[in-house]
């Protein structure tokens, strides 16, 4: 069963496509009789087309993934003390 609302009855139905959303099915909002938003779960399959997409992408060389772990960052100097060095210019 589609699930349709216009944008006003969505808008005043928030809560109800919110419960049918949490059920697991797809609303569809109209504007003027024309879909224009689909309102679903944030968890409804969208990773696992992401990684079919990424290794089709991957496949055809258009993107590389990182061969090495994410590293955080390193200062480039260490000064302690800048906050003591901040208030005696100040004179405090």
């Amino acid at each position: 069963m589609a699930l349709n609302y216009s944008i006003h009855e969505a808008k005043a139905r928030f809560f109800e496509v919110i419960r049918h959303v949490r059920e697991g099915k797809s609303v569809t909002i109209t504007h003027r009789g024309k879909p224009v938003a689909e309102v679903r779960s944030v968890g409804h399959g969208q990773s696992s087309a992401l990684e079919k997409r990424l290794g089709d992408l991957e496949s055809r060389g258009v993107l590389a993934r990182p061969a090495l772990p994410k590293r955080m960052f390193q200062p480039v100097q260490h000064r302690p003390g800048a906050l003591a060095r901040f208030l005696a210019e100040r004179g405090e």
